[in-house]
């Protein structure tokens, strides 16, 4: 679709252009008779409106008409050939800016309209004729709503009232379909967006965890070094010094496993006991330090089981983590399978105020608390983005009597 040059460039030219796009119709010079349209499916819903409105004018045929700067498009057409024409053919292109309907009993009568070729036989033989501007609410003209006949015949107010209904009924159409459109491009553009992001994370992530290990490394040998005092300042530096790199390698590898996963899954069937064993032996060492009881109640799930089972380790931990101080942690790992594919993970530890449940699952979200072990904020969002991947999604809410249930739809079985 050629756009205007900079001279001819109005809002109202651009709007008829996008609609033009929803159909997937050209732009550009047409000759001076109907020409066939391209191939396309007229939505029903206009098309039912341009039927609806032949019906109420007690006319023959009716078409709705997008008018640019050139061109006539019949985008919707009952009892004609939908075809495009030139504008200066156009009968709808004398009258759609009027901004009121047009109704003529003759249209030959009328010497707007006398010569015509859609009048005086060049085309065709309009003798009845209606037209409703078609236009939004900033004001912009598309084109008619338009009925007519070869024979004459009036209509009447009542019969005018319901072609001006049915005109502000398309507009809507139009518009609701514009912004579909507008809509389906901006969530092509998050898809790519994220992709590209993930994608630098990975990058960024990767270059990191090599010096960031070789800061380790050298760090722990000049620990282990005779020249430097165990009780001296060296000694405490480079412990500050390992203590922060190991963080800060540690929210890497977060990052790194947050841009890996989450993308394409790879599905088949496995037990939750097959899955929660593995968790249980990666999280051993912290539930054993605070004697956490995780139960499981097993299921037969149809999921990505390594993306599921990295879901249900950062769900675990962080149950068992924010625990109520001086009460052992206890979790149970519930599932249930129907429709959907459902996860629970319920623990009955610190809990999250409503106002931040849904807050925590953005990626580098962390909760200022006291007491609150140190993380990166990117658990609970690497979690989400599991279960959107799964084509389903995770929310939190209390469990009764304090703590967070943590709920996952993984979509279909």
């Amino acid at each position: 679709m050629s756009l205007l040059s900079t001279d001819e460039f109005d809002l109202e030219e651009l709007a008829r252009q996008a609609v033009l796009q929803d159909y997937g119709l050209p732009y550009g010079e047409a000759g001076g008779v109907p020409v066939e349209k391209p191939d396309y499916a007229t939505p029903p819903e206009l098309l039912n409106l341009v039927k609806l409105a032949v019906r109420v004018s007690g006319m023959d045929l009716g078409v709705i008409n997008i008018i640019t700067a050139d061109q006539q498009h019949q985008i919707a057409a009952v009892g004609v050939e939908a075809a495009v024409c030139s504008r200066d053919d156009s009968m709808c292109s004398k009258v759609f800016t009027s901004g009121a309907i047009t109704a003529l009993a003759d249209a030959s009568l009328d010497p707007r309209f006398a010569d015509n070729p859609f009048v005086n036989g060049g085309i065709a033989h309009v003798r009845s004729y209606a037209s409703v501007p078609l236009v939004t609410e900033q004001g912009a003209a598309l084109g008619s709503l338009c009925v007519f006949s070869p024979t004459v015949r009036a209509i009447d107010a009542e019969q005018r009232e319901g072609l001006e209904i049915l005109a502000r009924q398309v507009v809507e159409v139009l518009e609701l379909q514009f912004k579909t459109r507008q809509l389906v491009e901006a969530l092509e553009v998050v898809r790519r967006s994220n992709e590209d992001l993930a994608g630098f994370a990975a990058r960024v992530s990767h270059d990191l965890r090599n010096p960031l290990t070789a800061i380790l490394g050298y760090t722990e040998l000049s620990e282990q070094d005779d020249d430097v005092a165990a009780a001296g300042s060296a000694a405490r530096y480079f412990s500050i010094i390992r203590g922060s790199a190991s963080r800060m390698l540690s929210t890497v590898e977060e990052v790194l496993e947050f841009s890996r996963i989450g993308g394409t899954i790879s599905r088949r069937t496995v037990r939750l006991n097959t899955m929660m064993n593995a968790v249980l032996q990666d999280v051993l060492p912290l539930s054993s330090a605070c004697d956490a009881l995780v139960t499981v109640q097993d299921a037969e799930l149809t999921v990505d089981p390594a993306q599921v089972t990295a879901l249900l380790q950062n769900l675990v931990a962080n149950a068992i983590k924010y625990s109520t101080p001086g009460c052992p942690p206890r979790v149970e790992v519930i599932a249930s399978v129907g429709d959907t594919q459902v996860l629970r993970v319920i623990d009955h530890g610190k809990g999250i105020d409503p106002a931040d449940r849904q807050r925590v699952l953005e990626p580098l979200v962390r909760l200022q608390r006291d007491g609150d072990p140190t993380g990166s904020g990117i658990g609970l969002a690497t979690c989400a983005r599991i279960a959107a991947a799964h084509g389903g999604s995770i929310s939190l809410t209390e469990t009764p009597g304090g703590g967070i249930t943590a709920t996952v739809d993984l979509g279909p079985a």
